[in-house]
């Protein structure tokens, strides 16, 4: 039993001290008590037998105590780990080197860690919106949703009206981005993210045109880079919208590797406004610009060469940003585009040989080869705010809308919402509502209050836009006929031609999931890996090792620590994680949350400190580790705004909704990572590691998926929480509006209802068309007369809502260009010639 005991002990003490990050010194002395004890028999009074295994014993205390001396650790570990890390990782190019060192870290990096601090989360501001935000939000921009007709712009005129132009000219939407200094809103970042939602919510057209003017462009990159003369003159006639913008940076040849552009500039002198002047001579051929048919400044990225170094900064200066009036002479903007039938403008822009001055470059001179920073710097925030804000809006009026529709239609006697079947898929409406508006807050609280979260940026992007996919099929299932026939009255249609853009633009999300999120993720978020690669690049191998060594030394003890960690919360259940204090109601998935962190952690520093420059061409493990990051960063978001929200009890069945499904998302991410990874022996580390006693998570019971569709179908608080900050009306006229009004009546009505099938399975009431059957059963005394009354009232109603669009012949004929053209124009290249 003794044995027993001092076995125990010494295991105790090994997952202390790791766990708790000891010194060297502090193993060497802790391993040397428990082998001095254990041979000399203090425990049981049987000292151990001298020979060749006891000799062995003090191997372990000997080996800790030689390297707990600094020379002789420096030589046997950390200078082989240098020069094999120096030699074997390939070296950083430039716009990598940018693009890592561009937005901020914070909350990610709490997770690649392992041990999230809660405090840090918490400290994030709630939504709060200024008394002139908030104006704004309920009175120009639910003045702008009313005055849209989605059928009419989207299909009848496929453009947006020139009234709507006019109207987010006049009211600001354009210069929400640009401060008021300049002639802006100057709205937070939270403000922006919100009002761009609720226009999405009516109509993604419409969004479009306002959300690229307030993200990557002109705007942006002139009031953050641009010259005092570039503000003064260009931001308050950009925010007036007397200018509109576009920013020319995808071509033909360059689409996710942006960097690799062909588009180029050439420093030369030449003649602008009659005088001879130092400018650049740019080539350039893009496509797929929003805004492009429309705008009057076009942004232009372009790689710029000084052949006779007349900058003095060499002769391949860089990717360089420049703002061109779409006026100047050469300037080519193309016919339309039509991504997915959208009505919002887009098209191609070319030119050849357009001569423009030196300080058109976006900063002027000072900024000549620095645009792909730029570009970095302005994604990383507005990856966070743009598409986030439209997917979460869409995926909650989808939830609203399929949630009215499934109360409002019925099959077999009753509201279909309530069939098992459709219950599935409103479920996941749910679920996916309250994780991506969670996301979509704290996100954009974080960019509001200065940060640039290029990681959490990238991973919003992907996995809103991607939940709005899953979240769109599934109102079109719900509804069924009524969703696939489009014409006035159906509110799905714009959503469901929309969503492919979403996926695609702004980094398509393949790339962003396999490359962005975790690949780049992983240097710039991971407490260590960057800093000693920073190290390892140094020039000078000396003051490299110096750098290298208390950093790999730290790197070391953080492995060892969430090694251990890992083991013994997954031991234990979580039942020991940490949970931030008062978190009433969650602080088990708050525990379950810090002990999938130190899974996540375990996995992802095993991934980059084995396959290490090979991780990037890993895409399939880097896109479920990308997977598994989302899940643990919106879980976090999601039990944050169940505390944001006053903590309601009856949101309880959503939160461990979304709680219980999302861990086993995790798990299953993590666990297919861990399945394909290409070193056996870390493969079967890592198993035992993160499922010592087998994957015990498991997906939500089919109880808590009821509980919550039917308080989303129900009227009232929790429906209107889920699908807060969209556009609602209940206007009878609007094909929404019908929907609000519909449903009230509807569940007025159920009992009434329940009470006629009654009489029509007992025979009483017989309902088939050119029968009142309300009559019948009035007389029947099934029904009163009032109770008839408000059946009529809701059939009439339920005929509306379900009916469906219908036209004549020359109606349906396809309202396109008058004339198409070819591939070549498309691009330019036919026009320019």
């Amino acid at each position: 039993m003794s044995q027993l005991i001092m076995a125990l002990v010494a295991i105790a003490v090994v997952f202390l001290l790791a766990m708790r990050r000891a010194s060297l010194p502090v193993w060497a002395g802790a391993v040397t008590a428990l082998t001095f004890v254990w041979q000399t028999g203090l425990v049981d009074g049987v000292p151990a037998p001298f020979g060749l295994w006891s000799l062995i014993g003090w191997l372990p205390a000997i080996a800790l105590a030689v390297l707990s001396v600094p020379e002789v650790r420096r030589s046997l570990i950390v200078e082989p780990a240098y020069r094999a890390i120096r030699s074997s990782l390939p070296k950083i190019s430039e716009t990598e080197q940018q693009a890592l060192e561009a937005g901020t870290i914070g909350f990610d990096a709490e997770l690649f860690s392992g041990r999230p601090d809660w405090n840090r989360l918490r400290a994030v501001p709630p939504i709060v919106l200024t008394a002139e935000e908030q104006a704004f939000l309920d009175g120009p921009t639910e003045e702008l949703c009313r005055m849209i007709d989605d059928w009419q712009i989207r299909t009848r005129e496929r453009e947006i009206p020139e009234e709507i132009w006019s109207f987010v000219k006049e009211k600001g939407f354009l210069g929400m981005l640009i401060s008021k200094q300049h002639g802006g809103l100057g709205f937070s970042a939270q403000a922006q993210s919100l009002i761009l939602g609720k226009i999405s919510s009516r109509s993604p057209d419409v969004a479009t045109i306002v959300m690229v003017p307030n993200s990557l462009g002109p705007g942006e990159l002139i009031e953050k880079y641009g010259t005092p003369e570039q503000k003064s003159h260009y931001l308050p006639r950009l925010a007036r919208g007397e200018e509109i913008p576009c920013f020319a940076l995808t071509g033909p040849t360059s689409g996710s590797d942006a960097a690799s552009m062909r588009d180029v500039g050439y420093v030369t002198r030449g003649v602008h406004e009659g005088r001879e002047t130092l400018g650049i001579r740019v080539i350039w051929e893009k496509r797929y610009i929003t805004l492009a048919p429309k705008a009057t400044l076009l942004g232009l990225a372009f790689r710029l060469f000084d052949p006779e170094n007349l900058l003095g900064k060499g002769e391949d200066i860089g990717i360089t940003l420049a703002i061109i009036p779409t006026n100047h002479p050469g300037v080519n903007i193309g016919r339309r585009h039509l991504p997915c039938g959208a009505a919002f403008p887009n098209g191609p822009t070319w030119g050849k040989d357009v001569f423009i001055p030196i300080d058109w470059i976006i900063g002027g001179q000072a900024m000549a080869g620095q645009g792909w920073r730029m570009l970095m710097e302005c994604l990383s925030a507005g990856r966070s705010i743009s598409l986030p804000s439209s997917a979460a809006a869409g995926i909650k009026a989808m939830l609203r809308f399929s949630t009215a529709y499934g109360r409002i239609r019925r099959q077999f006697g009753l509201p279909i919402a309530r069939m098992e079947g459709v219950e599935e898929p409103l479920a996941r409406l749910v679920e996916n509502a309250y994780l991506v508006e969670a996301g979509r807050a704290v996100t954009a609280a974080m960019v509001t209050r200065g940060e640039k979260p290029a990681v959490l940026g990238a991973l919003m992007k992907y996995q809103s836009t991607e939940r709005m996919r899953q979240a769109v099929n599934d109102a079109m299932d719900v509804h069924g006929g009524r969703g696939i026939c489009d014409g006035p009255t159906n509110y799905l249609q714009s959503a469901y031609q929309m969503v492919p853009i979403a996926i695609t633009v702004e980094g398509a999300n393949i790339l962003t999931r396999t490359l962005i999120t975790f690949a780049q993720g992983a240097l710039r978020s991971h407490p260590y890996l960057y800093r000693e690669l920073q190290a390892v690049q140094n020039p000078d191998p000396k003051q490299g090792l110096e750098l290298f060594e208390p950093i790999f030394l730290d790197h070391v003890s953080f492995s060892v620590a969430n090694a251990f960690g890992a083991l013994f919360h997954n031991l234990t259940g979580g039942l020991f994680g940490a949970a931030p204090p008062k978190a009433f109601g969650v602080e088990g998935w708050y525990r379950q949350v810090w002990r999938a962190s130190h899974n996540f952690a375990v996995v992802a520093d095993l991934s980059v400190a084995l396959l290490g420059g090979g991780l990037k061409m890993k895409q399939k493990i880097t896109g479920r580790l990308a997977d598994a990051l989302s899940e643990l960063y919106l879980l976090a978001c999601a039990l944050k705004r169940f505390e944001d929200d006053g903590r309601p009890e009856v949101d309880q069945p959503i939160v461990d909704l979304v709680a219980r499904n999302g861990l086993y998302r995790f798990q299953n991410a993590l666990a297919g990572a861990i399945d394909n990874f290409p070193v056996a022996w870390a493969r079967v580390l890592m198993r035992l590691l993160v499922f010592p006693l087998g994957r015990r998570f498991r997906p939500a019971p089919d109880r808590l998926a009821r509980e919550a569709v039917k308080l989303a179908i129900q009227p009232g608080t929790v429906r209107d929480r889920l699908t807060r900050y969209i556009y609602v009306t209940r206007d009878p006229n609007d094909p929404t509006g019908l929907l609000e009004v519909a449903l009230e009546k509807a569940v007025a009505a159920e009992e009434t209802e329940k009470k006629l099938e009654r009489a029509i399975r007992a025979a009483q009431v017989r309902r088939f068309h050119g029968i009142d059957w309300i009559g019948d059963a009035v007389r029947q005394h099934a029904i009163s007369e009032t109770e008839a009354q408000l059946l009529r009232d809701v059939e009439a109603l339920r005929e509306k809502v379900i009916a469906v669009d219908h036209f004549d012949p020359a109606e349906v004929k396809p309202h396109y260009m008058s004339t198409s053209h070819s591939i070549q124009a498309a691009n330019g290249k036919a026009a320019a010639e």
